[in-house]
C-alpha cells in the first residue's frame, strides 16, 4: 500500500503525514500545552521502535511525531494508542466508532511551563491549555493557539492566531512599602517604565502596565502581590507563510479567562460562516483580512459578558509584510 491508495483527506483528518517516502507515513501526536506524564513516553517509543525507524520528532507545537510508519500498520496502531486520545479527556462528541484520532485542524495548543515551575510566569499555562483543548477539539478548523505565562512570551504567542499572555494587575500595599524604588528602577530598565515615585508611594499608570509582575518578583518587602483574580492579553492574527507574514495585535487587555476562552470558541462560528470552500485550507487571518476586522469583532464578542477591567481595541492595523514589491531587493 502506497500513498496513492488511500484516501487522502481521511488519513490527514486523523493525524497522518503524506511524506516525501510515499510507502511510508508520519503519526502526529497531541500533547496539549506540551505536558503529560511521563509512562505516555514508553507507549510513544514502543510505536516509534515497533512500526516507525526508531526516532521521534518533537515539533514546534509541542506535539510528536513518529515517522517510517507503513501504511499497513495504521488501522493498528489507531487502535494502540488510545490512551492517548482518552489522555485528552475529550467532551466534544465525535464518532466514537472511528478509530485514532478525530481531527487535526486545530493545531495542537503550545504552552510555556508556566507558574508550576517559572518564577516569572502569572499563571498555570498547563491548565488553560487543557481546558481551551477540550472546549476546541475535535475540529477541522486550522486555528494555532499558544499560551505564555508573562509577556517575555517564550511560547512565541505573538506568531499564533490566537496568542495568550497570562497576566496580572499587580496590587499595592503602602504599608509594607519602604520606597526603596526597586520596582520603579527595574520597571523602568527591563519593561515600560509604568511605575514612578511620587511622596514616597508608588504610582502605577495603567495605560503603560503590561502585568507583567516584574514589580512583584522585584520587591524586596511584598508590598506588591499578583492580584487573585487571573488576567489575560489577547493577541490574535499573527502568522508565518507565504503571503503576508505578520506579528499579532492586542485585541484584549485585561481580560478574563472566560472571556478569552469564548472568543475563540465564537470564532469558530465566525469561520464557518465565512470561510472561502472553494479552497483546500484557508488561514484564519485571511479571513479576518477579507470581512474587515469590524466584523471580526462584533461576531466574537456577540453575546459575551465581559468582566469589568476589560479593554478591547477599537481598530486593528496589521503590518507584517510581502514578498512583491519589496524595497530592499535591488
Amino acid at each position: 500500500m502506497t500513498a496513492k491508495d488511500i484516501d487522502r483527506k481521511k488519513v490527514i483528518k486523523n493525524a497522518w503525514r503524506i511524506t516525501k517516502d510515499r510507502d511510508k507515513t508520519c503519526l502526529r501526536v497531541r500533547v496539549p500545552g506540551g505536558h503529560l506524564e511521563a509512562h505516555y513516553l514508553s507507549l510513544v517509543q514502543s510505536i516509534a521502535d515497533t512500526y516507525g525507524n526508531g526516532t521521534v520528532h518533537i515539533t514546534a507545537r509541542q506535539g510528536f511525531e513518529i515517522p517510517g510508519i507503513a501504511w499497513e500498520s495504521v488501522d493498528e496502531i489507531n487502535t494502540i494508542i488510545q490512551p492517548l486520545l482518552d489522555m485528552l479527556h475529550l467532551t466534544i462528541p465525535y464518532d466514537q466508532n472511528s478509530k485514532g484520532y478525530p481531527s487535526a485542524g486545530t493545531r495542537n495548543i503550545s504552552a510555556c511551563i508556566g507558574n508550576r515551575v517559572c518564577p516569572f510566569a502569572n499563571h498555570d499555562t498547563t491548565r488553560l491549555a487543557q481546558r481551551i483543548e477540550q472546549e476546541v477539539y475535535p475540529h477541522d478548523f486550522h486555528f494555532k493557539i499558544a499560551i505564555t505565562g508573562c509577556p517575555n512570551d517564550c511560547i512565541k504567542a505573538h506568531l499564533q492566531d490566537f496568542g495568550i499572555i497570562c497576566t496580572t494587575i499587580p496590587q499595592y500595599d503602602t504599608t509594607r512599602c519602604i520606597s526603596c524604588n526597586a520596582c520603579v528602577d527595574n520597571c523602568k530598565k527591563r519593561v515600560t517604565g509604568a511605575l514612578t515615585m511620587s511622596q514616597f508611594d508608588i504610582i502605577r499608570d495603567e495605560s503603560l502596565c503590561i502585568g507583567c509582575g516584574e514589580c512583584v518578583k522585584t520587591c524586596p518587602t511584598r508590598a506588591w502581590t499578583r492580584s487573585a483574580q487571573t488576567y489575560y492579553r489577547l493577541l490574535i492574527m499573527g502568522r508565518t507563510g507565504k503571503k503576508n507574514p505578520r506579528l499579532a495585535s492586542l485585541f484584549l487587555k485585561w481580560a478574563s479567562e472566560d472571556v478569552v476562552v469564548q472568543v475563540i470558541k465564537n470564532t469558530y462560528a465566525y469561520v464557518l460562516r465565512y470561510i472561502d470552500t472553494t479552497l483546500p485550507k484557508e488561514h484564519i487571518g485571511y479571513i479576518v483580512d477579507r470581512t474587515g476586522f469590524d466584523v471580526f469583532k462584533k461576531e466574537v464578542l456577540e453575546n459575551i459578558p465581559l468582566n469589568p477591567e476589560i479593554k478591547v481595541v477599537n481598530t486593528i492595523q496589521w503590518q507584517g509584510y510581502r514578498y512583491i514589491d519589496d524595497p530592499v531587493v535591488v
